[in-house]
């Protein structure tokens, strides 16, 4: 065999064999299709010693991983789907082989063991992980639109019981060590110092008594063995996930279907259902957009934003201890690993970040995600005050105060007496120009836009903004500490409303133009989530806070024209003192969790409610507006490319991922039926619906975004 093989077997002294995995010249174990011919020739060698092999132990040489999952990259190529069924039975027929070797197969489990991988690890009679934190356990395959095709579908639920695997193949979540112990997908969980001593226990412990070990749990008997009760958690689940994907993702009620038809029809008859849903699945367009943000977000990750080496940042600051700084804070310290310090005007506001990190440490410790040391630690590297001790020693200030220009000026003045003169200033605005916060810097070079997303902690976006003075080092420095803060980071240019919030814009006017031709509040909501969003424009807007509305608006009005004019609703609901959830009341009435429609919203704003138009209308008007809004700021230069433009809708707004973005989503249309479309919203609704240049040039070439 050559040397560049990916697997690699060897025999102990022993008689214990070890099959090591070690994929040349990438940094993570990923299955490939070539890969089934080295199984091939392993199989053999194993064959050809007989009896003589007492077990077999599955390794990875990875420092940090086991299997990351299959090479993605191969299902693209597949230009039908019996191309990709064939992949997917060529992944069983070797896994079927492994896991029917005469002697006990143990996966010795360290870093990610994903997909692929996890299957690998399922055709094994045992499975031993280490108890770091990198080592992770899934079948996300429904994240990109797929489901487990090399047998997961049929042999985890087999081994765990047919709830918990449906729980994890239908979200696609990833267990932790002691999670997955506690489920039975692994059988020991010991510290990597010791991790193929005890996979070798398991060997010399069950050697000589392989058939006589497969026993199916009891309670998946009972759930197997009853019809009954099997058809009710279908469907059960059935409707669930109805509720969750609104039909949008396909792969979903495959995994149901699939997992159904195994356990009436048994294994073999499952795996060939499968990998027929399998190969089905690889050529849905839902499928392709959700592989293409996995591709994108990849890619994004080796990017710095500029060409110039980032600073390392060792410490930081946040200026605003309201919801966004202690938002921030949290990943600084949670994430990034870096000490934070808070300065607010008062020291309610420093209270009130470190309560609020308290708050999501406790969480995670009574998930036992961390222990009460962690958090104890965590907490020591927070620390607050109302002056700026200690900014001489920070490397990075990033600030989240009100959206007032001056008030953004004299931060920046503040913190350059304060600190050291290569200290970045990080400016969290979602609307004022960054050059005009910067206008007075005595350092320009080293003032950014940093502009996140509500809740910090979970929403995944960052736009990094430079104004035309920024240094290079410092973009490039923001981006990598973005990504630390487990962040995916897009530059976008110095424009009022930068991108998120400027294609957002219009369609929340649209969505309030509707509203005005009274259509009721909630059916409005439902046609987008229906769309694919994963909240309505009305409740976004309560969650967002009718004042913050109110504010943003004027501005985008100001810097790029009329067609960011709304109908007048601001004032009347302020007025009202109706600012949305924080008020308890906006469109909706809050109370503890529970919302409900506030009927006495149409009297104020003198509307009588009664649902005209189709979902699909409603949902076609708010978002061509997005669409239109999109390719003017890619054809401006504010976003860098249609890439870009996809992942910081999909990432910032929650534009619909099966989608793939707003450019994939008018790629899949097609620019020649998107200008007919909008000329004919145009001709119904008014001219803001007019085709931009960019897309009327676009269409008389016949040119695509994404070529």
């Amino acid at each position: 065999m050559s040397e560049t093989t990916a697997f690699n077997l060897s025999i102990d002294e022993q008689d214990i064999a070890w099959l090591a995995i070690d994929v040349p010249g990438e940094k993570m174990n990923t299955l490939q299709a070539a890969f089934a011919e080295e199984m091939e020739a392993i199989f053999g060698q194993l064959a050809e010693k007989g009896s003589a092999v007492k077990g077999l132990i599955v390794h990875s040489l990875k420092p940090d991983n086991f299997i990351a999952g299959a090479d993605v990259r191969m299902l693209d190529a597949c230009t039908s789907a019996l191309e990709a069924q064939a992949l997917a039975e060529k992944g069983q027929q070797m896994f079927q082989q492994l896991s029917e070797l005469p002697f006990p197969v143990v996966a010795a489990i360290h870093g990610p063991c994903l997909g692929g991988g996890l299957e690998l690890a399922l055709a094994c009679d045992y499975r031993v992980c280490t108890d770091s934190d990198k080592t992770r356990l899934g079948l996300p395959e429904v994240q990109l639109g797929l489901l487990p095709g090399s047998g997961g579908t049929q042999r985890l639920p087999r081994l765990i019981g047919l709830l918990p695997s449906l729980d994890l193949i239908l979200t696609g979540k990833q267990l932790r060590a002691k999670k997955a112990k506690k489920l039975g997908v692994v059988d020991a969980v010991v510290s990597d110092t010791i991790l193929l001593d005890v996979a070798k226990s398991f060997v010399e412990k069950n050697s000589g008594s392989k058939k006589t070990k497969r026993k199916v749990p009891t309670k998946e008997k009972l759930i197997s063995n009853t019809g009954l009760g099997r058809k009710v958690i279908f469907e059960q689940a059935a409707k669930k996930t109805q509720q969750k994907t609104r039909g949008n993702y396909p792969a979903a009620n495959a995994i149901l279907e699939v997992i159904r038809f195994g356990l009436e029809k048994g294994v073999e008859q499952g795996q060939k259902k499968e990998a027929q849903r399998f190969g089905e699945l690889v050529m849905t367009s839902e499928s392709k957009a959700l592989r293409s943000i996995f591709f994108a977000t990849t890619e994004m990750k080796k990017e710095n934003g500029s060409d110039a080496e980032p600073q390392s940042i060792k410490r930081a600051a946040v200026l605003g201890g309201g919801l966004m700084g202690a938002g921030i804070s949290h990943v600084s310290v949670a994430k990034a690993k870096v000490p934070v310090r808070v300065k607010d005007v008062s020291n309610d506001g420093v209270l009130n970040a470190l309560k609020y990190n308290y708050k999501l440490f406790d969480k995670q410790r009574k998930r036992r995600i961390i222990s009460k040391a962690q958090l104890q630690n965590n907490m020591l590297q927070l620390s607050g005050g109302v002056d700026f001790t200690s900014f001489n020693h920070t490397d990075i200030v990033i600030e989240a105060v009100f959206e007032d220009l001056d008030l953004k000026q004299k931060m920046v003045a503040d913190v350059e007496q304060n600190a050291k003169d290569s200290t970045i200033f990080a400016t969290n605005t979602s609307s004022l120009p960054i050059h005009q916060i910067a206008a007075k810097a005595q350092h320009p070079e080293n003032v950014v836009g940093l502009h996140y997303f509500s809740p910090v902690e979970k929403m995944p976006l960052v736009e990094v903004i430079p104004h035309a003075g920024t240094s290079d080092e410092t973009v490039s420095t923001v981006v990598e500490f973005a990504r630390k803060q487990g962040k995916t980071p897009i530059v976008v240019k110095d424009c009022a409303g930068f991108y998120v919030n400027r294609i957002l814009a219009p369609y929340m006017n649209e969505a309030a133009q509707v509203l005005m031709t009274g259509e009721p509040i909630e059916q409005l909501d439902k046609a987008l989530l229906n769309f694919g969003f994963p909240v309505g424009p009305i409740t976004l807007l309560d969650e967002v806070g009718v004042d913050i509305g109110a504010k943003i608006m004027p501005i985008l009005v100001a810097e790029l024209g009329d067609r960011f004019q709304g109908p007048d609703v601001f004032d009347k609901l302020l007025n009202d003192n109706r600012k949305g959830r924080k008020s308890g009341k906006g469109f909706y009435t809050y109370k503890g969790k529970k919302k409900d429609v506030d009927k006495s919203v149409y009297k104020l704003l003198g509307l009588s409610p009664e649902a005209k138009l189709a979902e699909k209308d409603i949902a076609l008007r708010c978002v061509l507006l997005m669409l239109n809004e999109a390719v003017r700021c890619l054809d401006e230069g504010i976003i860098r490319s249609p890439r870009d433009g996809d992942i910081g809708a999909i990432f910032g707004i929650g534009f619909p991922p099966f989608l793939g973005g707003p450019f994939r989503y008018m790629d899949q249309i097609g620019v020649k039926k998107l200008v007919e479309l909008m000329n004919d919203h145009a001709q119904k609704y008014g001219d803001r619906f007019a085709p931009c240049d960019g897309l009327l040039t676009r269409a008389g070439l016949d040119k695509a975004f994404y070529e």
